[in-house]
């Protein structure tokens, strides 16, 4: 059997981990053969691919980002990508794909799946917000990072008596903001699934200055104060539709200062959260996920998703977890208000 494979959307620690696993065990057990599509969709779209076999894998379980390249091609941006894809796979010769990626990536294969696609999924998203699945790689080393990042920024702000506010990844769910605020000992913890209230954020920065102490605030670049809309870098949309936020941390940062009269730093941490070499969790998260996605592919499991339960990998049809985003319950956010102020 001929296996394809690609990577789409943001890259992601993790990555070429799950490639690794998917084509030494699909070579080595299962005889396959293997062909890497570049770029996320745009790969079988255009015809644009790369070998893809054991020499190729070697020495990318701790590398960062991903060999195949990404991209946040659409493959439904045109009315013939769909066909065009089925087309170039049959000339190809490859006979199923694994499609690595998060929610808009195996979104477009699942709609794939449904017009006859023979295609299996792997769930990426350092957001960790794919509801199938208790967790995704990628999540674990970016919660470390802004981790370390939200240690290093204690000191610097209690030698300047000064409020810090660290702006993290996630659009529309804050675990990263979540997990990273609570090991790092944040004062205020920000999340777009609750929006804010200015005064209260001020309150607790005020709270925190009388203890001789000096705050860090962690907000999610998605979160929104209440009444108002995301901040956003620009108005373009990208393919999915999904427009570019950033801009949070700076404006929290010079309304914190204007309402209290006192300094306000904000430090964007951006794709740094997302780059570099994984933690020793997610290597080993993903490499059981390409593991496992090998096996669904022999087993002609098509439109089926590996996930993460407990401690489990188990499949689940990729139209529902590409269903509804995972987002912060409510409990999980009242316990990290505990530390707040």
């Amino acid at each position: 059997m001929r296996i394809g494979v690609l990577t789409g959307g943001g890259d992601c620690p993790g990555l070429n981990a799950v490639i690794r696993a998917v084509v030494r065990k699909g070579t080595k057990v299962y005889g396959n053969e293997f062909l890497g599509f570049r770029d996320g969709w745009r790969g079988p779209l255009e015809n644009a691919t790369m070998p893809l076999g054991v020499e190729q894998v070697r020495g990318i379980l701790p590398r960062g980002g991903t060999i195949l390249g990404s991209s946040r091609t659409n493959p439904y941006a045109t009315d013939d990508g769909g066909q065009r894809i089925r087309d170039n796979l049959a000339e190809l010769g490859v006979d199923a794909l694994i499609a690595i990626g998060g929610e808009d990536t195996l979104g477009a294969a699942a709609k794939l799946h449904s017009e006859g696609l023979p295609v299996v999924g792997v769930p990426k998203t350092i957001d960790n917000d794919l509801g199938a699945t208790d967790y995704t790689f990628g999540f674990d080393t970016a919660v470390n990072i802004a981790t370390e990042a939200i240690d290093r920024l204690h000191t610097t702000a209690e030698s300047h008596h000064r409020t810090v506010v660290v702006e993290v990844m996630g659009r529309h769910a804050g675990w990263i903001a979540l997990h990273s605020g609570l090991a790092g000992g944040a004062n205020v913890i920000l999340t777009p699934e609750r929006p804010f209230d200015l005064d209260q954020v001020c309150e607790y920065i005020e709270e925190r200055f009388r203890s001789q102490y000096s705050p860090i605030v962690v907000v999610a670049e998605g979160a929104v104060p209440a009444q108002a809309h995301e901040v956003t870098q620009t108005d373009r949309l990208d393919s999915f539709g999904h427009v570019r936020l950033g801009g949070i941390g700076q404006w929290l940062a010079d309304s914190i200062e204007q309402r209290t009269g006192k300094e306000a730093r904000a430090v964007v941490l951006g794709h740094i959260q997302r780059g570099g070499t994984p933690t020793a969790y997610d290597r080993v998260l993903a490499t059981r996920f390409g593991l496992h996605a090998v096996d669904a592919v022999h087993d002609k499991d098509w439109g089926q998703m590996v996930a993460l339960r407990g401690t489990d990998i188990v499949r689940v049809p990729l139209a529902e977890a590409t269903a509804k985003i995972k987002t912060v319950p409510a409990a999980r956010y009242a316990e990290a208000e505990v530390f707040f102020g």
